[in-house]
Parts: structure tokens; C-alpha cells; sequence
């Protein structure tokens, strides 16, 4: 399918732009009765569980952004997040990242979609880095767009 090839390379892109250890894609999915994330793309994953993890709204790093709509920026994962916690946010489990950033993906005024960012290193995802992706979102996603972006 074109569009996940277009996908796979805008992320690849990311990933040397931002020199980051892990970018992935979550994208809702139909369920049964409800939607769910599920991570589609990736690039630097250093397996494939990710692609089996699912995700309601409100739940694991996808969950929390799709719902909340905002951008979450984590410096260090060991010392914002209760490790007795950490078995909801399998991501960050799976492929072992200390520090992150994850992205809200807006079209037509509605979450469609999160980036995630990270590092397998503590706080490596600065704020003055965190800036600079929000600030560029839209160009990395001319489909999408940040926050900033919808209330223009």
C-alpha cells in the first residue's frame, strides 16, 4: 500500500533528523465496539512486539495523548514513571526507552493518529528539542498537523 510506504519514510526521516533511538506510528483502529491504537509503524524498534500491542483511549502512551490531544514529553522514564506502573505502558517496556516524547497527529480537528519519540537513554528528549518537533510536526505530516496547527 503507497500510503504506508510514504509513512515508513517520513518516519525514517524523523528518526536521522532528530537523531532519536525509536519513532513509531499509532493509528485508531475499528474494534468490535469501540477504537483502539494499535502501533503500525516503526523504524529502530528493537523488536516486533510493538505491532502487537493494543490500546484503548486513555491507556499507555498512545491512549493518553489520542485522548487528551496533548503532546506528553517523559525526560526520564525512571524517574516520572513508578516502575510498579510501568506495566501500562508497554512501549516503553518493550523497547526499553528512558526518555520520550509522543505527539498528537490532528486531521479535520480530530486525533487521528500519535508519534512517539524516543531514547534509550535518560534525558536525552530536551524541552528545547521537544519544541523544535512540535514546532515542525505539520512539515514532517503536510496530512497532519499539531495542536497549533487547528486553532489557526
Amino acid at each position: 500500500m503507497n500510503n504506508d510506504l510514504d509513512f515508513q519514510e517520513v518516519i525514517t526521516a524523523i528518526k536521522d533528523k532528530y537523531e532519536v533511538d525509536l519513532v513509531t506510528l499509532a493509528f485508531i483502529q475499528p474494534a468490535q465496539l469501540e477504537y483502539v491504537l494499535t502501533w503500525q509503524f516503526a523504524i529502530g524498534n528493537i523488536n516486533n512486539r510493538l505491532k502487537r500491542i493494543v490500546l484503548q483511549s486513555g491507556k499507555g502512551v498512545a491512549g493518553q495523548v489520542f485522548k487528551s490531544g496533548k503532546p506528553m514529553l517523559v525526560r526520564n522514564v525512571l524517574t516520572e514513571f513508578p516502575s510498579k506502573d510501568l506495566f501500562n505502558y508497554p512501549i516503553i517496556v518493550s523497547e526499553k526507552i528512558k526518555s520520550f516524547c509522543a505527539l498528537p497527529l490532528y486531521k479535520k480537528n480530530k486525533v487521528q493518529g500519535v508519534i512517539l519519540l524516543g531514547y534509550r537513554e535518560e534525558n536525552k528528549m530536551t524541552n528545547e528539542l521537544f519544541e523544535r518537533i512540535i514546532y515542525n510536526i505539520h512539515k514532517d505530516f503536510p496530512k497532519y498537523y499539531g495542536k497549533e496547527m487547528a486553532k489557526n
